[in-house]
């Protein structure tokens, strides 16, 4: 190994220890699980290892950044596949971003540079061709400027833009198809058991049911939890929160290994058993974005990951869960969201060739202009004050080919950077050099 190697095998570790620190030392065992998963291929270690990406983004000199690009609320870790979808609050099925654990505000090329590279990463484990990836990833941006200069340029409400069953097609309306289909009853088949004319959680290996104090921690966590839910979305149904059973939980993906996690099941729209409702209250994460923002007025303005993660979700995404909304447990922030049915994840194992992939990057590319542009009527609006599209467009101004072949130079060199990464981390983690965890 050369020396070069050695000190960027080090500057890896030092990293991801930094970055998981407490969580390492309080559940080694879900990180070896994590690290596992990581160490799979090049796009699985890049999906775990934000605070990298990060890292490495600290001493980059970003010439799409001025002081208003700087400041915008971002997805945190858009990669190719974090998007899916959801049911609004408006009852429409949506294509679009999901996963805003990492969300902050930060330059708005930051989630593009994330993205390219992760498609850069999967082109070349699909074994495209460079000049295809090169192809698609000016695709994707393209179609994201000229979704922003729609923003810019219309009248209309920024919020009703959205990929539907009503205007998709392809790879976008297969999924949305899928969700459709979808019912609440088999997402509570396969979570919980009717006993005494009653449902209730299963216990198995992803549940546990909780003793006494557990159990009455919760339940105060949640009561605090209805007092975020705006008044709009509230229900004023007498039945709609009661609380019929709870467990913690585990199992979640690569990001949220070793965060605490509980399950509420609520009684839901009536007494109907086949109504009844699922929340997911989970540990919100430190954002990796935030070790290179050091902008105290927005580090001070969240009170805790549970909230930052909220208010940056209702930032991002227009017409949220009505369930959205976050409590604290010992003075932890947690978020709460519905575990929705109807939340089919983009799966890219059979969109193989260059044909196929293209149409669908338009779609990404719009999509990530909308969470950059528009918002849910409840966020606060409070640290961005300007309209975001009207600051990218400033910057890009009429070098949107200088644009995109920055940001398509990047993709290609990073993920060459990530995939010689991924190779030093198996190496370490293996030797067990990553602290507080051996591979064994």
């Amino acid at each position: 190994m050369s020396s070069g190697d050695r000190e960027r095998r080090q500057q890896v570790v030092a990293v991801l220890s930094h970055a998981f620190d407490d969580l390492l030392r309080t559940d080694p065992r879900g990180f070896r699980t994590k690290f596992r998963k990581m160490a799979a291929d090049p796009f699985a270690f890049y999906r775990g290892s934000a605070c990298l990406f990060y890292a490495d983004l600290a001493d980059l000199e970003d010439r799409w950044a001025d002081e208003r690009t700087s400041r915008v609320w971002i997805h945190g870790d858009l990669h190719a596949e974090n998007f899916g979808t959801y049911m609004n609050a408006e009852g429409l099925l949506v294509f679009d971003v999901n996963d805003f654990d990492e969300a902050y505000l930060g330059h708005f090329s930051w989630d593009l540079r994330r993205f390219v590279a992760s498609l850069a990463l999967m082109g070349w484990q699909k074994a495209l061709p460079e000049d295809d990836v090169r192809s698609l990833a000016a695709r994707y941006l393209r179609a994201y400027v000229d979704q922003v200069r729609r923003y810019a340029e219309t009248d209309d409400d920024l919020d009703e833009f959205a990929l539907r069953l009503d205007n998709t097609e392809g790879a976008v309306h297969a999924i949305l198809q899928v969700a459709r289909r979808s019912t609440r009853i088999d997402l509570l088949e396969s979570m919980t058991v009717v006993s005494d004319h009653d449902r209730r959680f299963v216990d198995d290996a992803t549940a546990r049911h909780l003793n006494a104090a557990e159990r009455s921690m919760v339940l105060a966590a949640f009561d605090r939890y209805l007092e975020t839910i705006p008044p709009r979305k509230r229900s004023g149904r007498t039945v709609y929160y009661d609380v019929k059973d709870v467990v913690a939980s585990t199992g979640f993906g690569i990001g949220s290994a070793g965060l605490p996690a509980y399950n509420v099941l609520i009684e839901g729209f009536n007494q109907a058993l086949e109504n009844d409702i699922v929340l997911s209250m989970k540990q919100g994460n430190h954002p990796a974005a935030s070790q290179v923002v050091k902008d105290r007025r927005i580090r001070d303005f969240f009170e805790h990951d549970g909230h930052r993660t909220v208010v940056s979700q209702r930032a991002l995404q227009a017409h949220t869960d009505q369930f959205l909304g976050w409590t604290t447990i010992d003075g932890t922030g947690f978020v709460v969201a519905e575990l929705s049915p109807y939340e089919v994840d983009l799966d890219w194992s059979d969109i193989t060739e260059p044909d196929e992939i293209a149409p669908l990057l338009e779609d990404l590319g719009r999509a990530t202009a909308k969470v950059h542009c528009a918002s849910d009527e409840d966020s606060d609006e409070e640290l961005v004050e300007f309209q975001t599209e009207e600051a990218i467009l400033g910057v890009i101004g009429e070098r949107e080919e200088e644009f995109v072949d920055d940001l398509v130079d990047f993709a290609l060199a990073y993920a060459e950077t990530v995939r010689d990464d991924h190779a030093l981390f198996v190496d370490a983690f293996r030797a067990g050099d990553i602290a507080g965890l051996s591979a064994t």
